[in-house]
């Protein structure tokens, strides 16, 4: 599936990032938190909209907001375009339709060696008894 992510209908919010990267961490905003309204987001098919509300639900906000954040990087720069990719492979994960799992019977082999299993485990607890039948 091939979703363009416009840029303009997300919301791009920076900020300080914590973690390692010396004194440039008090003073480089290069945390990224990209969010769009889940709802509102007409270029993701409704399908896929609604098995992402399913398949992420601590993603999405109170107010119905779909978020994501990077600071992996010390690049501002970096980190959006990881916070894209994310959001991308979210949305491609989210476009597969799970397989419907058609109902099966047990082959006659499979029963036979889960009694066999099951013959054996017995036998085993048998033998442990105390004493016998004295």
């Amino acid at each position: 599936m091939d979703l363009r992510i416009p840029l303009k209908r997300l919301t791009v919010k920076t900020s300080r990032s914590g973690g390692p990267g010396g004194q440039n961490v008090n003073k480089v905003a290069s945390r990224v938190e990209v969010r769009f309204i889940l709802d509102e987001a007409d270029w993701i098919p409704a399908e896929v909209r609604s098995r992402l509300r399913e398949l992420y639900p601590s993603r999405i906000t109170d107010g119905g907001e779909f978020r994501v954040v990077s600071d992996r990087f010390r690049d501002q720069h970096r980190n959006l375009s990881d916070c894209l990719e994310r959001i991308a492979g979210l949305l491609e994960a989210a476009a597969h339709r799970p397989m419907r799992r058609i109902a099966t019977r047990p082959t006659r082999a499979s029963r036979h060696r889960r009694l066999e299993a099951k013959r054996h485990r017995g036998e085993t607890k048998r033998r442990r008894g105390v004493g016998g039948d004295e």
